[in-house]
């Protein structure tokens, strides 16, 4: 019954009117963000809904997409064989993707909503980033496996998704899935779907999702690797700055991304015995910032609940406790697009890392403050994760005054402090501090022209 509703809702679908495809996304002339056709920085604010294809129907995976395009979301990463036995158990449709698991032979009634999901998400502005299959699929180091690519068959069905999937301007490819590579067949499965995808698809950009804290260029250099992305992990301990730092060192220039982080609401270092509490909405900002500041072209935000797109009825991974539509509301995701509000008023594709700006002890610990300057030294941000108080150098700004603002990352609010001369370092302290008191810290040139406006 399920697959005749689906057969319907999607043949109503393809007649709706959806307007101008989104523009294809490119890397930037300097290899240090994405771009729009139009040359336009991209903000790339994702989110993980690795089960969305796998374990939603039509109307649930409306309320996920259009949910988080409301709050701001440009990005959603997801996976067509998915990681909960996504080969075996059928999706809510009753369909598996591959007939006989054979990567060679696509379950077209089950593809059909692998359609839905770029054609929903075009409808609401939101981007793609498709994982062909989760790793396990080729390195069942851990999961549900089983193992069914070789070279051979990854290159068939690269080459099957990049002709399927061609027209549709809103996608971006991510191989890999959350395992390492850990012996050549696992480099050659990889390269060879990757070369399936570039021998139909020369447009799409391709990056690579690795396993906790590792980067995709640990792994990979091959010139079809158009952005770096790294994962670094659900810990409060994480440096999730320390990974751009890294990746720029590069003799080849790409952007980063954080393409999965602290997840809210999913136990701290959940695989180590000891407990250490949960992680929340805070470890998701301070990840967040951190990312961005450090110079990352992007961040995807996750939530434990969410990702696997949990219910009662179903088995909690890695002591999942909320409904997925309930954690819908946590906090975290709002609060992202808090932040890329703000950025989005920044010239922060052109923010350069300076830690040299603070001039107050910096412990390289939870507290950590990063800073950091315009290429044309008119904007100076500098992030508080716990409210500590910042003392910057403003002779670094290009200008004999200096207006200053308290962004709230909890609220998307904006307070001025005041207006002072360069000649002299000042001390900024914000209004209060502790965990979950983060404040990002805005200076601009005296004629600097910034609308807070429309947050306050």
């Amino acid at each position: 019954m399920k697959s005749k509703i689906l057969t319907i809702i999607l043949v109503l679908f393809t007649q709706i009117n959806f307007g101008q495809n989104l523009p294809l996304l490119k890397i930037s002339n300097d290899k240090n963000y994405i771009v729009n056709q139009s040359d336009e920085p991209f903000f790339w604010l994702g989110g993980t809904a690795w089960e969305l294809i796998h374990r939603c129907d039509t109307e649930e995976i409306d309320t996920y997409l259009t949910d988080r395009a409301e709050k701001g979301f440009t990005v959603i990463q997801t996976v067509i064989l998915a990681e909960l036995d996504g080969l075996n158990t059928p999706n809510v449709y009753g369909e598996k993707p591959l007939i006989n698991n054979d990567p060679t032979k696509l379950n077209e009634r089950y593809f059909t909503t692998v359609d839905y999901v770029l054609e929903k998400a075009n409808e609401l502005g939101v981007y793609i980033a498709l994982l062909p299959s989760w790793g396990d699929k080729f390195n069942k180091k851990w999961g549900a496996g089983p193992e069914i690519f070789n070279t051979e068959n990854a290159k068939i069905y690269g080459r099957l998704l990049a002709k399927r999937y061609l027209k549709y301007n809103n996608l971006v490819w991510i191989l890999g899935g959350d395992r390492p590579l850990e012996n050549e067949n696992h480099f050659e499965i990889i390269s060879a779907m990757a070369m399936g995808i570039r021998e139909v698809d020369k447009n799409h950009l391709i990056s690579f999702h690795p396993v906790g804290a590792k980067k995709a260029t640990d792994f990979i250099n091959d010139r079809w690797l158009d952005f770096d992305m790294y994962q670094s992990g659900h810990s409060r301990t994480a440096k999730e700055y320390s990974y751009v730092l890294n990746s720029k060192k590069s003799s080849t220039k790409r952007p980063i991304i954080n393409g999965e982080a602290r997840y809210e609401n999913i136990p701290d270092r959940f695989w180590e015995e000891k407990p250490h509490g949960w992680l929340d909405d805070a470890d998701v900002r301070v990840s967040a910032y951190w990312s961005i500041i450090a110079g990352a072209a992007g961040y995807t935000y996750g939530c434990n609940d969410i990702w696997q797109m949990y219910e009662i009825s179903k088995e909690p991974i890695i002591n999942a406790r909320t409904d997925w539509k309930a954690a819908l509301q946590l906090p975290g995701s709002t609060q992202m697009g808090y932040m890329r509000q703000i950025f989005e008023k920044l010239p922060w594709q052109k923010m350069i890392l300076n830690q040299s700006l603070i001039l107050n002890t910096n412990p390289e610990d939870e507290s950590y403050i990063l800073s950091a300057i315009s290429s044309d030294q008119q904007v100076v941000i500098a992030y508080t994760p716990k409210g500590d108080p910042i003392k910057i150098d403003l002779s670094k700004i290009d200008s004999n005054r200096i207006n200053a603002y308290w962004f709230n990352p909890r609220s998307g609010t904006t307070k001025r402090i005041g207006n002072f001369e360069t000649i002299t370092p000042h001390e900024f302290e914000p209004w209060s501090g502790g965990w979950g008191s983060d404040f990002l810290l805005i200076l601009t040139a005296e004629n600097y022209k910034i609308d807070f406006q429309d947050l306050n």
